[in-house]
């Protein structure tokens, strides 16, 4: 998000992508590979110039080393201490561009993951929990830096083996620290919640989960839930759709008044046969 507030973008980077209906297809046949289902999805959000692609892209279309992830014409890779990010990527269903360079700047890099499953098949873990960064677009003409943060989720399973339901979050903390909450549901088993502070010195900490307080449902009537000892309001809906939502929210998180991102997922909806007929009409494919 830009210092102002004006400015947001979230971009995530799949090798095996986990809301492909392409790769959820294949997998029905023994041997599929996620090397052959990687995208970069990229969400721009301004007033009046909100931009969202996810285009698909095979084996010939990709390459990854130790140091860079490349998928089509798009590039993220390393660059001594900071990530950059080279985007060339076009909007579906209505084609626009999506063109210019990110760089990432980490405060404190970590070396943490931990498993969100009781069985250990899917781990998560924050890279840069707290970052800067610098965005420079040529479509849309955008220019302008801020706050980020950079996480890494990996699993040995599709996504509807292992999760029902989620809710998570990130907030920055006074001390320059990120708070991080993953709430997971299930409908046969416990919940599982996640609460930890990373801190600018690489430490990190739990902490104890507040209560989940209620959010009003969001167009597609999905529900979602916040954990603060207090109420929640939505400041800003960034994604709202049949199965997954992005906000951003304002609350209070151990004691302080907190700007949060909440994501919300259902897993039912991902996997019902009428939302994967309707992703590719957002998430085109090049083999």
């Amino acid at each position: 998000m830009s210092d102002d507030g004006l400015f947001g973008l979230t971009l995530i980077a799949f090798v095996g992508s986990v809301f492909s209906p392409y790769y959820a297809w294949a997998r029905r046949r023994p041997g599929s590979d996620p090397e052959h289902y990687c995208a970069l999805n990229v969400a721009l959000y301004s007033r009046g110039a909100n931009r969202w692609c996810m285009t698909e892209r095979g084996r010939r279309h990709s390459h990854r080393d130790a140091s860079q992830l490349v998928i089509g014409p798009s590039r993220v890779h390393w660059q001594g201490e900071h990530l950059d990010i080279e985007v060339n990527e076009v909007t579906a269903p209505i084609p626009r561009r999506v063109q210019g360079r990110i760089r990432l700047h980490p405060t404190q890099l970590f070396n943490f993951s931990t498993a969100l499953d009781v069985h250990g098949r899917h781990r998560w873990g924050p890279l840069a929990p707290s970052a800067r960064i610098e965005v420079d677009l040529q479509s849309p003409r955008q220019r302008w830096s801020g706050h980020a943060y950079l996480d890494s989720n990996e699993g040995d399973e599709p996504i509807d083996r292992g999760f029902h339901r989620w809710n998570w979050s990130r907030s920055r903390l006074r001390d320059g620290s990120t708070a991080v909450m993953y709430d997971m549901q299930w409908p046969d088993q416990a919940d599982r919640v996640l609460s930890l502070r990373f801190d600018r010195q690489g430490d990190v900490q739990t902490f104890p989960p507040p209560p989940r307080q209620a959010l009003r449902n969001t167009r597609w009537g999905l529900q979602r839930q916040m954990r603060s000892p207090g109420p929640v309001q939505v400041q800003q809906q960034l994604e709202d759709t049949p199965f997954y939502q992005r906000a951003v929210l304002s609350h209070e998180l151990l004691g302080e008044s907190v700007q949060s991102f909440h994501e919300t997922l259902s897993v039912p909806r991902l996997v019902s046969p009428l939302v994967q007929a309707m992703l590719p009409w957002r998430m085109p494919r090049m083999s």
